[in-house]
């Protein structure tokens, strides 16, 4: 046995990294530990995508952190079985939340935070909280606009909230879509100057925040420096990205 294959070199490489690697075999198939891990990591992904937000607990808890008001709102997508087969519902929001919006006073809101279940409600659940609490206190002096928890969302509903609220950025908390190691990633998406149509190629993401990836205060550090950078330069998106990487390497 070559020392590439050995099972000590399999462990050390394993312990790198929580993908499928140097994974042992009797005769032709997988051992059984193996391809047992393997379903309920498929399990816990699929249960991920089907599961339902708490929506009500979570905008309980938000509007501690935030102290301020807090909006529950809903996508045109009436239920999970048909956001997750019509994508184009979840972007837009329905007429009862279009018109709370409409109803709220007109100010002149710096920041629109927005949080949506997205492909994974655990996420959401799990990691909202602890990263507004270490990201909000590091923005004094924002003018931010009441949080938007939004059922059945995904990523480009926040373009309607945000003009809507008539917001210069946008802030996007979404679950996103589980892998075979994350059931529970949560990603942002920040956007300057939200409004229908905009594309991904002007948005900034920050993603794998969970405990096993980047953590809350990582997180709400790349957080502050797109949404400072983005209100300085009026923009987010590729070009910002590469200011960033620039800057990184400066």
């Amino acid at each position: 046995m070559s020392e590439i294959t050995s099972p000590q070199w399999a462990a050390r490489l394993r312990a790198l990294t929580p993908a499928r690697v140097g994974l042992g075999r009797t005769g032709v198939s997988q051992e059984t530990r193996d391809l047992l891990a393997f379903q309920l990591a498929h399990a816990l992904a699929r249960d991920a995508v089907h599961a339902r937000l708490e929506a009500a607990a979570l905008t309980a808890e938000i509007g501690e952190i935030s102290e301020g008001e807090v909006l529950r709102l809903h996508s045109m997508a009436r239920d999970r079985a048909q956001y997750l087969q019509r994508p184009d519902l979840g972007r837009r929001l329905n007429e009862r939340s279009r018109a709370l919006l409409t109803g709220l006073s007109r100010e002149e809101w710096e920041l629109a935070i927005v949080v949506a279940d997205g492909l994974s409600a655990q996420a959401v659940e799990r990691h909202v909280a602890p990263l507004l609490r270490e990201w909000l206190q590091r923005m004094e002096g924002w003018r931010v606009a009441p949080v938007c928890v939004v059922e059945q969302g995904r990523v480009a509903i926040g373009d309607e909230i945000g003009a809507a609220l008539d917001a210069h950025l946008c802030v996007m908390l979404i679950g996103e879509r589980p892998g075979l190691s994350s059931p529970d990633s949560l990603g942002a998406y920040i956007t300057w100057g939200p409004r229908e149509g905009i594309t991904d190629a002007q948005r900034n993401c920050i993603s794998n925040i969970r405990a096993e990836g980047l953590s809350y205060a990582q997180a709400a550090t790349q957080l502050c420096f797109y949404c400072g950078e983005a209100r300085r330069r009026r923009l987010t998106g590729v070009a910002l990205k590469e200011e960033a990487h620039r800057i990184e390497k400066g």
